[in-house]
Formats: C-alpha cells, sequence, structure tokens
C-alpha cells in the first residue's frame, strides 16, 4: 500500500510540472484513487469496526464478576450487626453460573440464620435454570446475533463500496462524454476557419460571391458557440469527477486541464468494472451481497424467535452450594455441609411473552418476503441490462456505419465545392449531418457505459478489499 500511494503522489506530480502535455487517466487508475481514498470508502471500514463492538459487548456477558456486599450498624456503642458478603461468580454458556463465596457476620442483634464460625464460612457451589434460560437465554442470544452482525456487515460494506464506486463510474463516464464532445466541436471549428479563409480569399479575388462569406462565418460562429457550451459542460462534468478523488483522508484533488479521460474506455471497461468473464446467465444470485445480509439478518431473527419461545417456559432455578470452614482442605466440601434453594416463576396469561413471539414470528416472516422479492427484483434487473447491453452493440454498429457514411457525403460535397459544382450550403447541411450522427454515437456510446456501470451496481460488485 505504501508503495502505491508513492506512486499516486509521484504521477500527480508529474501531471503538476507537465504543464504544456496531457496526460490520460484511465477508469480502471481513477477508480483506483476512489477505492484507496474516498472517505466513504473509508467510512465502509466503521461497519465493520461497529459489529466488532457489538461482539465485544456480547462477549463482556460471560466475563466472570465479582461483588462484594457489606453492611453495619452500630449505634450508642452497640454493634447492632456487621456483615461481609463477597462472591466470584462465572457464568457459562449454558445458563449456567458457578460460584464462589465467603461470608462473615457478627453483631449483638444478628439474626440466627447469619450465624456463622468465627473466621467466615466458605461456599462453593452452582446455579441452574432448569427450564427457562437453558437451552437459550440473552447471553447466548446476543453473542450468537454479534457474531452474525460481523458477516452482515462484512456484506453491507460491499454494497455502500459498490454504491460509491457505482456513482464516481458515472461521473467519469460523463466526463468522458463531454471531452468527446468538445473534440468534436473543436475538430469542426478549425474546418470551419479554414472554410471560411479560403472563401474569403475566393471573395476578394472576385471567384466566390459575398453571400457565401456571410453564410460561412455564420458556420464559423455557429461551431465557435458550440464548442463554448461543450468547453463548459467539460469544465463542469471535470470538477463533479474531482468529488471523487482524494490523495488521502484530508487531501482532494482537482482535475486540471492537462489530464484527459481515456477515449478507448470501450477496450477496458469489463476489466475496469471486475465484469470480465463474468457469465450473467449463469450467476448465482444467491452471492449477491444484498442476498447475503438479509440471510443473515434471517439467521439473527431466528435466533431471538427461538429466545421469544424459550421465554414461554416457567423460570425454575436450582441452586447448591458446598459449605465449609477449611476451603483450602478439599475434603472439608461434604454433602452433609451445604445451602440449597430453587426459585420458581411463571406469568399467569404469559400476554407479553406471547406478543413478543408473535412480533419475532412477523420480523422473520417480513425479512423472508424481502429475500424472495430482492431475488426477483434483482434477476429480472439483471436480465434486462443484459438484453440492453445486446441491443447498444447492435445500435452501436449502426451508428457507426452512420458517421462513416456521413463523412464520405461531406468529402464527395467539399470536393465539388472547391470545384464550383454545388453550394456552400449543402455543405454546412453535410457537415451538420455529420455532427449529429458524431454526437448521437457519442451519446450511445456514454448510455452503454451507462448500463455496463447498472450491470456492476446490481451485481453489487466493487472490487475492492478492506482491512
Amino acid at each position: 500500500m505504501k508503495a502505491f500511494i508513492c506512486s499516486i503522489l509521484i504521477g500527480f506530480s508529474l501531471l503538476a510540472s507537465a504543464q504544456d502535455s496531457t496526460s490520460v487517466m484511465a477508469l480502471s487508475e481513477y477508480l483506483g484513487y476512489v477505492k484507496a481514498f474516498h472517505p466513504i470508502v473509508k467510512q465502509a471500514n466503521l461497519t465493520i469496526k461497529e459489529s466488532e463492538a457489538k461482539l465485544m459487548k456480547a462477549r463482556g456477558a460471560f466475563d466472570p464478576k465479582l461483588e462484594v456486599d457489606y453492611n453495619r450498624k452500630k449505634f450508642k456503642s452497640t454493634e447492632y450487626y456487621d456483615k461481609l458478603n463477597a462472591s466470584f461468580k462465572i457464568p457459562t454458556w449454558f445458563g449456567i453460573e458457578l460460584k464462589g463465596n465467603f461470608e462473615e457476620n457478627t453483631g449483638d442483634y444478628l439474626n440466627p440464620e447469619s450465624y456463622v464460625p468465627e473466621d467466615g464460612l466458605y461456599s462453593a457451589g452452582i446455579s441452574i435454570p432448569v427450564a427457562k434460560g437453558l437451552l437459550t437465554n440473552s447471553r447466548m442470544a446476543m453473542l450468537r446475533q454479534s457474531k452474525l452482525y460481523i458477516k452482515q456487515a462484512h456484506a453491507d460494506r460491499q454494497l455502500l463500496v459498490n454504491t460509491i464506486l457505482y456513482h464516481a463510474t458515472l461521473s467519469y463516464f460523463n466526463w468522458l462524454k463531454t471531452y468527446n464532445e468538445k473534440r468534436v466541436y473543436e475538430d469542426f471549428l478549425t474546418n470551419a476557419e479554414i472554410r471560411f479563409n479560403g472563401i474569403k480569399k475566393s471573395f476578394e479575388v472576385g471567384d466566390k460571391p459575398a453571400i457565401d462569406t456571410l453564410e460561412a462565418r455564420i458556420a464559423l460562429t455557429n461551431r465557435k458557440l458550440n464548442l463554448e457550451k461543450s468547453r463548459i459542460k467539460f469544465v463542469k462534468a471535470s470538477l463533479e469527477l474531482s468529488n471523487y478523488l482524494w490523495l488521502n483522508e484530508n487531501t482532494p484533488i482537482e482535475i486540471k486541464d492537462q489530464i484527459i479521460p481515456d477515449i478507448n474506455t470501450l477496450k477496458t471497461i469489463d476489466l475496469a468494472l471486475n465484469t470480465s468473464g463474468l457469465n450473467v446467465e449463469n450467476y448465482n444470485i444467491n452471492k449477491h451481497p444484498k442476498l447475503q445480509s438479509l440471510d443473515y439478518k434471517i439467521q439473527s431473527l431466528k435466533i431471538e424467535k427461538r429466545l421469544k419461545l424459550n421465554s414461554l417456559l416457567p423460570q425454575i432455578d436450582l441452586q447448591y452450594n458446598f459449605l465449609s470452614e477449611t476451603p483450602e482442605v478439599a475434603r472439608s466440601f461434604s454433602t452433609s455441609a451445604y445451602k440449597s434453594g430453587v426459585n420458581i416463576s411463571f406469568p399467569l396469561f404469559l400476554r407479553k411473552e406471547r406478543s413478543n413471539l408473535k412480533l419475532a414470528k412477523i420480523k422473520l416472516q417480513n425479512t423472508t418476503f424481502d429475500i424472495k422479492n430482492t431475488q426477483v427484483n434483482l434477476k429480472n434487473k439483471i436480465d434486462a441490462i443484459n438484453q440492453e447491453l445486446e441491443s447498444y452493440l447492435l445500435q452501436n454498429d449502426y451508428t457507426d456505419t452512420m458517421v462513416h457514411d456521413y463523412s464520405k457525403i461531406l468529402t464527395a460535397e467539399e470536393r465539388k465545392f472547391f470545384l464550383g459544382e454545388s453550394s456552400l450550403f449543402l455543405v454546412n447541411s453535410r457537415e451538420s449531418k455529420l455532427i449529429d450522427a458524431k454526437l448521437k454515437a457519442i451519446d450511445l456510446e456514454n448510455s452503454f457505459f451507462k448500463t455496463k456501470a447498472s450491470l456492476f451496481n446490481v451485481l453489487g460488485l466493487s472490487g475492492v478489499e478492506l482491512n
């Protein structure tokens, strides 16, 4: 990555110094800058970091816990009680909790049940939920869901990167279109100037009427006007493109006049957009990041559903603790000294629990419908774009033929004009037809490029790996 950054810095420094020359920025090179430094692409990493933070939070529910409870009451020189209760708890996966405890109680008015040996009483035991919370509980569910959130975040990140690259690609194609249009008007402005100067000289020697110079000047002025309009469009497109170019997270780049787009983008577009060798007809729709994200969401909702279903069971917690005055002696813990208990809790109507289960099922059904709808939409969009691309290839052939034929007609008309067998009006008319044909070809090529970008967007491709 350091070498890549250095090459970019060197490249742009060379471009800045080369004031009298132009440098081509290809689509792949441009997308490389966007992938490496655009803030939105960098922001995509935050999705992963957020999910990792949530996973750490979920794992915290299984952290061991140390608790100390100390109470003392003294009034008029009488110590009513002095009670210390310290415990160490270790949560485990299946809702079982291991517990160690130390208890030391003294005082004149101590509750008899709180009497313990002078050096305190130690206990070691276990708490087991035998119904609700055994096979699944909120700690288990949160941890499982957090692991799924990370996988889902990777798919969401790819969609986010894909979106910014898609819009950046459209800006490049618009930049290329306006540049090609400007080139067309520049070429025909040169023709109009040559024609005007030639007719002016012919008028001065008496070979052409004055009306021909006026018509030639109108054509020349019209070409200048069209060139100026196309130049402004190109400047605006360049500034729009600059929105996506950064040297680092804090340094945006402005496209200079010496940097131009690649006019041979048609040959490299598939490689740049990572669509080369892609068999659209056999594309596995289930690998789409949107569907993968929804699938992880389905798995998470299933975990939530199982948790809500488990909440219908009664809460029955069993506790058993071995008691000992000398915990350093393992044999001192025996079944003859123990403390045990059972806690039972069960709502009579279960309205809250049943409603939560219904809501979980509705969410699951809703996401299932989303998956089915997304599958159909993606499949239809891919098929439509594929057919549209095939149509544009055919239309491009037609427009190329038209441009070629109009060029031959204009050349023949100009030859006839200089031989005195045609009029300037016909030459200008032929030339206007050729300009329109070339602009139509540029517009059609741009539509083809945009459709390629739409395919890139619909397939959810990104072509970038982020850490």
